[in-house]
């Protein structure tokens, strides 16, 4: 692809009009048919183990290079949103996910206890696969796909399934759940409810702290290439996944809770990618999470029939009294206690912003469709409309507040 599109620059520079210039394979069709025509008489030579494996391991490179491919077009063109996307680079083995996917063939769980795959054969696996080859057998499910990946030494199979998934909607899903709440994210603790509760960070990473830096000395100081090296790799990679799976754990409990209680959940648009410049916060701001908290509730609150409202990100949850609306514009991240100059109200910073994002929806704006201008276009310093959809909605304020961008 580099050289065609290489040769089509130089023929472009040399007045070659633009239907005669060289054809540069850029869709998942135009890739597989230049993989197995115009390559056919080359892989001997090339890639002379490529008949040992799988070909659904290449599909899945194809897959993942046509992916990239559109990304790029999407951005040049202004239809992808964030940071510029570059051209596709080659995967690096020690640096880049090891895996492998399959999408046709005969794969898929062979009993409770194993797994097929094509090429490997009949695989046994630790965890039972009962729910999921229950609703195969019923019909309730369908194979999509499965990757094969490997983290620190282990090999691990996850598939692709469609599940027929029943998701209460309607007045029974409001008599089920509890009251709207609002949920501030931060670094002293993990989330702070506007019921008032505390959810504790765990800080799963501090703890393996000392062993972690011992390792990392370890593994710096072994010979490159070296049998010692690849040990003391695996021993780090270890570590960094036994807190991975950790706070994965945790995550996963708080918003599975959340969404199966509560009828409405509010969080804040936190710019986590900002925060993480702050080398002072950017450890502990990993640690918590916080993007992930808000990924789990975005499809678990779909899975429960709850809603998931996110504030806007200019909104001044912490600055704004709970009580009376009034606004200390000058609250730093060091004042942990909010005190209201106007009605006299003393509460902690987190709990205030709990409440204040849970007060964008209390009320009657969580039993009607259209409250507090639902559906309406937000505009510039005016109220920030609440959008109310199944799942998701976003809302908040703008004005001449500080930006909340931190959370503490």
């Amino acid at each position: 692809m580099k050289a065609a599109l290489s040769q089509r620059d130089a023929e472009k520079s040399s007045g070659i009009p633009d239907d005669a210039l060289t054809p540069v394979p850029w869709t998942l069709p135009a890739l597989r048919l230049e993989w197995n025509l115009e390559w056919n008489k080359a892989k001997a030579t090339v890639a002379p183990w490529w008949a040992e494996c799988a070909k659904e391991a290449y599909s899945a490179g194809l897959d993942q290079l046509a992916s990239g491919l559109k990304n790029v077009t999407a951005s040049r063109n202004g239809r992808r949103k964030g940071r510029r996307v570059g051209f596709p680079r080659f995967k690096k083995r020690g640096k880049a996910r090891d895996s492998f996917r399959y999408t046709t063939g005969s794969y898929g769980p062979d009993g409770d206890r194993h797994v097929q795959l094509p090429r490997i054969s009949r695989v046994k696996v630790c965890e039972p696969m009962g729910a999921l080859t229950g609703r195969l057998a019923d019909g309730r499910a369908r194979l999509l796909g499965a990757t094969v990946s490997r983290t620190t030494g282990r090999w691990f199979v996850s598939f692709t399934v469609e599940v027929d998934r029943e998701v209460p909607a309607g007045p029974s899903r409001r008599r089920r759940t509890a009251r709207p709440v609002g949920v501030d994210l931060g670094v002293k603790h993990l989330a702070v409810l506007s019921t008032g509760e505390t959810i504790a960070n765990p800080k799963h990473p501090a703890g393996s702290l000392r062993r972690l830096r011992s390792a990392s000395r370890a593994y710096a100081r072994s010979t490159p290439g070296s049998s010692g090296r690849r040990k003391r790799a695996a021993r780090l990679a270890r570590i960094h996944a036994r807190a991975a799976n950790q706070r994965r754990d945790g995550l996963h409990t708080l918003t599975t809770r959340l969404a199966k209680t509560h009828d409405t959940i509010v969080v804040e648009d936190l710019h986590v990618a900002g925060m993480l410049r702050n080398r002072r916060l950017a450890r502990a701001v990993c640690d918590t999470g916080m993007a992930e908290v808000r990924r789990q509730l975005a499809y678990k609150t779909v899975w429960y029939g709850s809603t998931l409202v996110v504030a806007d990100r200019w909104y001044p949850s912490s600055k704004t009294c709970s009580g009376c609306g009034w606004r200390n514009p000058g609250l730093t991240l060091s004042d942990r206690t909010f005190v209201c100059r106007s009605c006299g109200l003393v509460i902690d910073r987190d709990v205030n912003a709990a409440v204040n994002l849970r007060n964008l929806v209390a009320g009657s704006a969580s039993e009607t469709e259209n409250a507090r201008g639902a559906d309406r276009k937000t505009h510039p310093g005016g109220r920030v409309a609440v959008k109310r959809e199944p799942g998701t909605a976003s809302a908040g304020q703008t004005g001449s507040a500080a930006p909340q961008g931190t959370a503490a």
